[in-house]
């Protein structure tokens, strides 16, 4: 029972802190991703383990198409250490602030929905990693700070542990 109460604290914590879509607007922009991300965008991130080590940096160009319905980015990330990866993401507005979405590795379906300047988005994927894969569950949250900066910061859990965050700012060149 001692070990069962000391888990459910644990994990009780882990939880605590994050935001949340009831959280009071700091502005009155309204995000419109299928606005932010057609075209050209540029971003440079980190993955932070966590205990607050940064292990990765990145950048990213990402090339949106919207068709009124379903939104296309083509993610083409370069690592420090050289590496490269391309992710494509098709995202499907389900609603007026809904989305669904699928990309190779996602496990299911990716779903999301935007509050004013705020984006929730949450999913499973098998992330490359250096050596192979690793399912991670992603609880990502964006807001847009202006016409043409988005930040991003996504917790990140395996087993239902955070084991970290990637921090990203997008930009519109």
């Amino acid at each position: 029972m001692r070990r069962f109460a000391l888990l459910f604290a644990v994990l009780l914590l882990a939880a605590c802190g994050r935001p949340s879509l009831e959280d009071p607007p700091l502005s009155d922009r309204q995000l419109r991703l299928e606005e932010f991300f057609a075209g050209r965008t540029v971003a440079r991130g980190q993955f932070q383990d966590r205990f607050g080590t940064v292990r990765r940096r990145f950048d990213v160009e990402i090339d949106g198409r919207w068709d009124g319905r379903v939104l296309q980015l083509v993610e083409d990330f370069t690592y420090e250490d050289g590496s490269t990866e391309r992710r494509v993401w098709t995202l499907e507005k389900t609603g007026d602030r809904t989305w669904r979405g699928t990309a190779p590795g996602v496990i299911g379906v990716a779903t999301g929905e935007e509050r004013g300047d705020t984006f929730n988005w949450r999913y499973t994927i098998d992330l490359p990693v250096p050596g192979g894969e690793m399912r991670v569950t992603f609880d990502d949250w964006m807001w847009l700070l202006s016409d043409d900066r988005l930040l991003n910061r996504a917790y990140m859990e395996r087993f239902g542990v955070e084991i970290g965050e990637v921090i990203i700012l997008f930009e519109r060149p």
